[in-house]
């Protein structure tokens, strides 16, 4: 069965707020996504200020959900 769009979402920002900061690859594992479709997502979370894209030196890219997130994803949850 396929997900929405908005299912995706949450199951992103779930896996954030849940395990903390994470590398793509673990995001993959956490939200049970491909990597593609995942890394739309997360650009479409930083723009919205959901998640955060921390640079840690080189290949060392970390992804954290904003205070914001969480609220968002209470909403969700209610």
């Amino acid at each position: 069965m396929q997900r929405s769009k908005t299912e995706l979402y949450v199951s992103t920002l779930e896996a954030l707020v849940c395990y903390g900061p994470m590398k793509i690859t673990r995001i993959t594992y956490k939200a049970k996504m491909n990597c593609s479709p995942l890394k739309i997502i997360l650009n479409d979370l930083i723009q919205k200020e959901l998640a955060e894209k921390r640079n840690l030196g080189k290949n060392k890219v970390f992804y954290a959900a904003t205070p914001k997130a969480r609220i968002i994803l209470s909403y969700f949850n209610d």
